[in-house]
């Protein structure tokens, strides 16, 4: 962390303030302290102070958990030099934040948010990780409803946008994808002059955009799939990634005009893309008895995802009975039936059966339903066969992370 001094901290985070001298890390979780770390207990962390204050790090109780963090953000992003890329978006956001990392750390000094470090907490954090030579600082910015992300850069100050892709999720916070590009849009609104947008080609959007930047529009993927990667086209040629479906591929798309935006050499992007690794749960691909495999989608969905995880199964899986196990889809308010019928239908037209999972799911109407993750993992044992092509994905709270690694010990 570029250090700050305990009087620093103590001036701009009110509240009970422990320890001397210069801090050189930040952290939230007490495990992860030790001497010259500054943990600050949020919600129940103040029964960890003294553990963390045995690690041999100061402590913050503050008075204001939210107010505490965003201000040593502040600090944090005010002494660097680095270039700040904020991202965001309907879909893709954590998978295109890890292909532009993997671009980014061979020729700059690269920070990146960690897993989906991408709210109040997770955007300081990220900051907290910057150091006085860091060169690019990569923030994923989540949104629940309007005026989030116009918070969260507030804070993180970004020089380059990045907006993966406007679609319909929390809607019960927004009410229409209109509303949802608005609340998008606040991430350029807040760049500065000389900024640079990277957005989808969206007319829902595009109402929302600024016109004294720079806006890159990133259209339809053209990627060659294979078994071992995509050729993605970009900059006159094709690139090869470790990826097997087309919507990662439109990610690493996005990735690849933003790691032009920042002026970064192109020519190192071969040998930089063969090292992309996906956070979990974000279409991992693992094998099954006879040839068959499972995706591991359940980090999330909303009815954009859910329809590119349903139309990658059934291309991937061409030949192989195909089968998804699907939980429900969250925050979609009144339009939620509607969605879930929508998606039923696709899976229908597309040959895929479908367990679904859980009271959200019964939208689905699917010849099997299963009230929640631990009788989904009992009937997708007796249903998978070997040589199967399957699917796991649902919105966060339906916990189905655990399905796929358990079906890829199946015996043969």
């Amino acid at each position: 962390m570029i250090p700050l001094s305990v009087e620093e901290v103590r001036a701009i985070a009110p509240g009970e303030l422990e320890g001397s001298g210069e801090l050189t890390g930040f952290e939230i979780d007490s495990r992860r302290v030790g001497p010259g770390d500054l943990f600050v207990a949020i919600r129940g962390g103040r029964e960890f102070v003294g553990e963390a204050r045995q690690r041999g790090a100061a402590t913050l109780v503050p008075e204001d958990e939210h107010a505490a963090m965003a201000a040593i953000g502040r600090a944090l992003r005010k002494r660097s030099t680095a270039r700040f890329v904020g991202i965001t978006g309907s879909t893709g956001k954590t998978s295109t934040k890890d292909i532009l990392a993997a671009l980014c750390a061979p020729v700059v000094r690269t920070v990146a948010s960690e897993k989906s470090y991408n709210a109040e907490l997770g955007v300081p954090l990220t900051l907290g990780r910057l150091e006085r030579d860091t060169e690019v600082c990569l923030v994923e910015l989540a949104m629940r409803g309007f005026g989030q992300i116009a918070e969260l850069c507030e804070i993180a100050r970004p020089d380059v946008g990045v907006i993966t892709a406007v679609g319909p999720v929390h809607l019960e916070l927004v009410g229409s994808v209109d509303g949802v590009a608005r609340s998008k849009a606040e991430l350029v609104a807040a760049l500065p002059e000389g900024g640079i947008a990277v957005v989808p080609r969206s007319a829902d959007l595009d109402r929302h955009l600024r016109d004294d930047i720079e806006i890159r529009r990133v259209g339809p993927v053209d990627v060659e799939l294979r078994d071992d990667g995509a050729d993605v086209a970009f900059g006159g040629g094709r690139i090869r990634f470790p990826l097997t479906s087309r919507h990662q591929a439109q990610n690493a798309l996005t990735a690849l005009t933003a790691y032009d935006a920042l002026g970064l050499p192109l020519d190192r992007l071969a040998e930089s893309a063969a090292a992309v690794q996906l956070s979990p749960w974000r279409g991992e691909e693992l094998a099954l008895a006879g040839g068959g495999f499972v995706v591991n989608d359940a980090y999330n969905a909303n009815p954009t995802s859910m329809e590119a995880a349903l139309r990658h199964l059934a291309e991937r899986g061409a030949g192989r009975r195909r089968l998804a196990i699907l939980g429900g889809m969250a925050e979609l308010g009144e339009h939620a039936e509607r969605h879930h019928r929508e998606i039923a239908e696709l899976a229908a037209e597309l040959e895929i059966e479908v367990v679904a999972v859980g009271e959200l799911a019964s939208a689905y109407a699917a010849a099997a339903w299963v009230p929640d993750a631990a009788t989904a993992l009992v009937a997708a044992r007796d249903l998978v066969r070997p040589g199967d092509a399957v699917l796991v994905k649902a919105s966060r709270s339906v916990a189905l992370e655990g399905i796929a690694p358990d079906l890829a010990n199946l015996p043969a």
